[in-house]
């Protein structure tokens, strides 16, 4: 039997109201390609729906009627996730009106919050009442949680506090079908059987639509220190952060790997940025440490050490050594703000510089420098004139080593695309790395998934996603 299209569109005009149902392609548009630019599909409608209620009757309707649901946050994947294919029977559904954040548990260190939730929001939530909601990253007054849940998402401070998974105490789930699973929790201990919110975090709506989560909460630090060192290489940039997690007590949050084309990439479309130091080497770090302590914000009158200090310190020490060639800190906000704009713009920047070739990998650090060289020489016997642009969170093993076109254009570098998942491959597999960090699977990389995943781990996963979505009509052609 053919797809009924005026069926499924008045059976979900019910559900949620007209207004909140939008089948007109061109105002659909926005919500049918990814924020690439790379994939574009179709969907017989946008739904957004209010609370759970409305997505579990939406969900019910979907399986009734064989409508296929993409989730969709702020529409930021960069692995085309959130992007329908071309069937006749997509349904996005939109968690824009999501958005409610529902407890604020001051005393446990908790925040309670709905899927359409944007990132900043629940980080300025926090900052209200001291507390910190850690998660950063650049699309942070656009991204939802929900999308972020679904990627397992990262981002600058992994390496202090750790990814989605390691923020997460709880989940609200409705499966398709219309069942919701209340997996909400603020419980720092909850041993009772399977971690089942671990399987919705990092599944990209393949499973089922998150609508609430309860996250963790830390104290804000009342202290910083933030410097941008010259590195003698790659391998002393590790030792580096070594050293500066040793110094600290643990408090390095923020350890960014930026090499001179990425830098030099930023100054030429944003001249207003001030270069970070006068002779820019091939690779430098942008580093940044923290204390909850407010001593740590002026001079210890009995001997010890203010977290500037203590940067001063290492760095000096680093120098002296050789591991770097020059430093900065910066000594107010403003300095602060200038030293991270290079690393915030670098997307950006990337974008404007043309055609570029993403990845979001993760690389044992002892195999760091290995693997970014023979990348670079792998990459130039096949494309001599592509620009390395490998920069990231070294702290935590990521790094995003992006090859962009020639200065100039070159309409046939898309070609070697493929020979580039081929290095990538090949090379993860040497260095025993991995072909996601945090962007996730989505369209991008879900061949390449079936090459590198234990092939009994893809057997469990695929028996869970037949468990709990026979039909598969959540977000198909994404992960499995």
């Amino acid at each position: 039997m053919p797809f009924d299209k005026t069926k499924a569109i008045t059976a979900l005009e019910h559900i949620i109201g007209a207004k909140h149902v939008i089948s007109d392609p061109s105002d659909m548009a926005s919500c049918l390609t990814d924020w690439r630019g790379d994939y574009q599909g179709k969907a017989l409608a946008v739904v957004k729906p209010a609370n759970t209620n409305e997505v579990s009757a939406i969900l019910q309707c979907a399986d009734a009627l064989n409508m296929a649901v993409i989730p969709q946050g702020g529409n930021t994947s960069l692995c085309g996730g959130a992007t329908p294919d071309d069937q006749e029977n997509n349904l996005i559904l939109s968690t824009e009106r999501l958005n409610t954040i529902r407890d604020i548990d001051v005393a446990g260190q908790t925040i309670t919050v709905e899927s359409g939730c944007i990132l900043d929001v629940i980080k300025s939530t926090a900052a209200e009442h001291d507390l910190l909601f850690p998660l950063d990253l650049g699309a942070r007054g656009t991204c939802r949680i929900g999308g972020n849940l679904s990627t397992n998402a990262g981002g600058l401070n992994v390496i202090r506090y750790g990814n989605m998974r390691d923020l997460t105490l709880g989940l609200e789930v409705v499966l398709m079908g219309g069942k919701v699973m209340n997996l909400l929790s603020s419980l720092k201990k909850n041993n009772t059987g399977y971690d089942l919110k671990n399987l919705f975090i990092g599944a990209e709506g393949t499973l089922g639509v998150i609508t609430a989560a309860t996250l963790k909460l830390f104290s804000r630090p009342k202290a910083t220190a933030t410097g941008f060192a010259g590195l003698r290489d790659i391998n002393a940039g590790i030792e580096l952060l070594n050293r500066c997690q040793a110094a600290s007590g643990g408090n390095v949050i923020a350890f960014e790997l930026m090499p001179r084309s990425i830098i030099e990439n930023v100054l030429h479309f944003y001249p207003d940025c001030q270069p970070p130091l006068n002779d820019i080497p091939p690779f430098s770090a942008l580093i940044e440490i923290a204390s909850t302590a407010e001593a740590d914000q002026h001079p210890d009158p009995d001997g010890g050490m203010p977290l500037t200090a203590i940067l001063t310190q290492t760095l000096a020490d680093a120098l002296e050594s050789g591991l770097i060639t020059d430093a900065t800190i910066a000594s107010n906000q403003a300095q602060q703000d200038a030293l991270w704009a290079i690393r915030e713009l670098t997307p950006e920047s990337e974008i404007k510089a043309g055609k570029a070739y993403k990845s979001d990998i993760s690389i044992p650090l002892r195999h760091m420098a290995a693997f970014y060289a023979d990348a670079v020489t792998a990459v130039h016997a096949i494309a001599p004139d592509a620009r390395i642009f490998g920069f990231g969170h070294i702290g935590d093993g990521n790094l995003h080593f992006n090859l962009c076109e020639p200065v100039g254009g070159n309409a046939d570098f898309r070609r070697h695309y493929p020979d580039f998942d081929v290095i990538m491959l090949d090379l993860l597999k040497t260095y025993e790395g991995s072909i996601s960090a945090e962007h996730g699977i989505g369209q991008k990389k879900r061949d390449m998934l079936r090459v590198v995943k234990d092939p009994i781990a893809l057997e469990v996963m695929q028996a869970i996603k037949q468990a709990l979505d026979p039909k598969g009509l959540m977000n198909p052609g994404k992960v499995i």
